[in-house]
């Protein structure tokens, strides 16, 4: 499928979710979320290629494993929250939902330490 394919699929979604919206409102919500998992999944499958070419590239560079380990995280938990953050504010929590951005950006700060760390490491061995 393609990102026009994918596009079709959340506008339809949305087109039959307002239509629906004046007769059962929840029946609505239910169907973008479905709509909303089935885009979340379909992209979820498309992590094996984007995996395969960070170890294609890991092959070519001498990069430490963690480097690449943690990037997949923070790419992961990015995508996660959101989502998730994307479908409370579509129900009508947005606080929850901002709640959720909040969460996943302290996540990825705290994943990305090591990094951090490690790169505070070479410098000050550089300017030693």
């Amino acid at each position: 499928m393609t990102v026009v394919s994918i596009a079709v699929v959340g506008i339809v979604a949305v087109l039959l979710a307002v239509s629906l919206k004046g007769m059962k409102g929840e029946y609505g919500t239910f169907l973008v979320l479905a709509a909303g998992f089935f885009i979340f999944f379909y992209g979820v499958g498309k992590l094996s290629t984007i995996l395969d070419t960070m170890k294609e590239i890991q092959s070519y560079i001498k990069i430490n494993s963690v480097y690449l380990s943690t990037l997949v995280k923070m790419i992961g938990i990015t995508y996660i929250a959101e989502f998730a953050s994307g479908i409370c504010k579509d129900a009508g929590y947005s606080a929850v939902g901002t709640q959720i951005e909040i969460f996943g950006k302290l996540s990825v700060l705290a994943v990305s330490m090591p990094i951090l760390l490690a790169l505070i490491e070479t410098l000050q061995v550089f300017l030693s």
